[in-house]
C-alpha cells in the first residue's frame, strides 16, 4: 500500500511548539496542567506536548496515560495514583494523535466526567472530520479531509517523526 508523507519530523515539531503556545495562552494563569495521552501514541504525543509545554511555561505539568480497550470502551482506564479527588478542580488536557470517528476520545473524556475538573480540553496531531461523536477539537496541527477508506497512520520514532496517508 502506497504511503503518502502529509506531515515530515520538522513540520510535527512546529505544530508541537504552537499547540504548546496555544495551551499556554489559555492556561497562563494556572499552577499545575494535567496532560492526559491517549495510549500508545496518543500517550507519545502527550509526551511531546508536556516537553515543548515545559519550555515556556512554569505551571508544573503531570503526564497520565489513558487507556480505552476498543472491544470494551466503557472499561476505559487512567494510570494508578489517579482518583477523581486527585483531579478536583484541574485544567485536563486530552490528547490524541488522530481523531476519526470521536470514539475513542469521548469514551477517554468519560473518565474525568465524575472528577469535577475545572475544564477539559482536546489536543490533536490530526484531525480528520469524519465525526460520529460531538468531539471538537480545541487544539489541532493539521486538519486533513479524507475519504472514509484512506488512513492516517503517525509514527513517532527516534529516527524522526512522521504523518502518512494510506
Amino acid at each position: 500500500m502506497d504511503k503518502t508523507l502529509i506531515l515530515n519530523d520538522k513540520q510535527i515539531k512546529h505544530r508541537i511548539e504552537r499547540i504548546a503556545y496555544q495551551i499556554f495562552e489559555d492556561n497562563h494563569t494556572e499552577k499545575e496542567i494535567i496532560i492526559a495521552g491517549i495510549a500508545k501514541t496518543g500517550y507519545v504525543f502527550a509526551q511531546k506536548i508536556e516537553k515543548a509545554l515545559n519550555k515556556i511555561s512554569s505551571a508544573k505539568t503531570i503526564l497520565i496515560k489513558i487507556t480505552v480497550d476498543k472491544d470494551k470502551p466503557l472499561h476505559t482506564t487512567i494510570e494508578d495514583g489517579f482518583s477523581e479527588k486527585t483531579l478536583k478542580n484541574k485544567v485536563v488536557i486530552l490528547a490524541d494523535d488522530v481523531l476519526n470517528s470521536g470514539k475513542t476520545m469521548i469514551y477517554a473524556m468519560r473518565t474525568f466526567l465524575n472528577a469535577d475538573v475545572k475544564k477539559i480540553r482536546t489536543v490533536l496531531l490530526v484531525d480528520r472530520d469524519h465525526k460520529r461523536y460531538p468531539i471538537a477539537a480545541d487544539y489541532v496541527g493539521l486538519t486533513l479531509s479524507t475519504t472514509l477508506r484512506e488512513h492516517i497512520s503517525v509514527e513517532f520514532s527516534s529516527k524522526g517523526n512522521a504523518v502518512y496517508l494510506q
